[in-house]
């Protein structure tokens, strides 16, 4: 039997899910876009789902748009607001430890002409919201910074950072990329000072292919994909209503219980720490005060890759970072101070609330005897 502890790179989807999909697929099959009965009824499948989405973060429905998943939805937060407020102002500030879809589509903005500052963080792996401000002027039209790091787990200060800026800078556009956050710590669209977030449906017990991106009300997004008036004509192309209806019926079926489920991740995180402190060549990269559900690792000596394959030949999946790097070093792990022989031997595991201590207990055992039998 496997054991599965990457969680961060995609969930396993629940029941609700699964069920809101074959619906979907079976039953409420027809195009929303289209005028008849068959198309009303899938268009109120989206609705529904649209509504559950915006409830979860304290949003109007009105303000939710459907995309494919997180990188769209990244893309089309960077790309359609610097297009639509960067005529004038040509300065755009992130983190240096965004995901891929952020980072990678601010360096092509970069390219087309705008500036492009990254901010690090200090020497204590801490990003600070003074930084960011720092570097913030009457130039700037957007700013970004996720809320949870999908590979050490850190919790960036975005409240913190957006709040600071716009007292400030009121006119900047901000946006959090909240996949590794939503339904695992509490978020509120206010709380968050957000002017735009992206969120995905497979990261939190949904399908894969589902994706939103939320929209203050009266902040501009130009479409980045064009071709038919579907979600307010930001983003043309027919709903794919089975996905969406499993995001819906995942947020749904999570939202009442995310206090509960992360503190069962915490006592988890705890175990597995107090299980990996046994030996003394075991390094942990992710901070005391992270997220719950992702703990970073290094098998001191060991190459990730080499290691994970062990891992896989005994049934246990982890990974050696951002599943979208391809098992390419992101660069994330040295901005936090990880580098050399620690990095290449980074292991990421990622849990739910449905982990088990027993399942740990097999990691731990198997990690051990990976240690003992490897050679780096």
């Amino acid at each position: 039997m496997s054991v599965y502890l990457d969680n961060a790179a995609t969930t396993k989807p629940c029941v609700p899910a699964v069920e809101a999909a074959i619906d979907a697929m079976t039953v409420n099959f027809g195009n929303p876009s289209s005028l008849h009965r068959a198309g009303l009824d899938a268009q109120l499948v989206v609705d529904r789902a649209r509504k559950i989405i915006a409830d979860s973060i304290g949003a109007s429905p009105e303000n939710i748009i459907f995309t494919s998943g997180a990188t769209e939805s990244n893309n089309l937060a960077l790309r359609g607001a610097s297009a639509a407020y960067g005529r004038k102002r040509r300065k755009i500030v992130i983190s240096a430890v965004e995901h891929a879809s952020v980072d990678e589509t601010a360096s092509a903005l970069e390219k087309s002409g705008f500036e492009l500052v990254r901010v690090p963080p200090r020497e204590d792996g801490r990003i600070y919201a003074a930084d960011f401000l720092a570097v913030c002027d009457e130039n700037t039209c957007l700013i970004s910074m996720m809320l949870v790091n999908n590979e050490t787990g850190y919790i960036l200060p975005v409240k913190e950072t957006f709040s600071a800026v716009k007292r400030k800078f009121p006119d900047i556009i901000t946006h959090c990329d909240c996949v590794q956050g939503y339904m695992k710590l509490p978020m509120k669209v206010n709380t968050l000072c957000a002017d735009l977030i992206s969120l995905s449906g497979h990261k939190i017990h949904g399908v894969k292919g589902a994706g939103a991106l939320y929209i203050r009300k009266g902040i501009r997004v130009l479409p980045v994909v064009t071709g038919g008036k579907q979600e307010k004509s930001i983003r043309s192309g027919t709903e794919s209503v089975p996905v969406i209806a499993a995001f819906g019926a995942a947020a749904e079926y999570l939202a009442p219980t995310i206090a509960q489920r992360s503190e069962r991740a915490s006592q988890l995180k705890g175990y597995l720490l107090s299980r990996l402190s046994e030996s003394e060549n075991i390094a942990v990269n992710s901070p005391e005060d992270g997220s719950p559900y992702i703990i970073n690792i290094s098998a001191m000596g060991k190459r990730s890759e080499i290691m994970l394959h062990f891992l896989e030949n005994r049934g246990i999946y982890v990974s050696s970072g951002s599943a979208c790097s391809k098992g390419v070093q992101s660069g994330v792990l040295g901005m936090f101070g990880i580098t050399g022989k620690r990095a290449d031997s980074a292991l990421r595991i990622s849990i739910t609330a449905e982990t088990t201590k027993n399942e740990l207990d097999e990691f731990v055992s198997a990690l051990n005897d990976g240690l003992e039998k490897l050679r780096g």
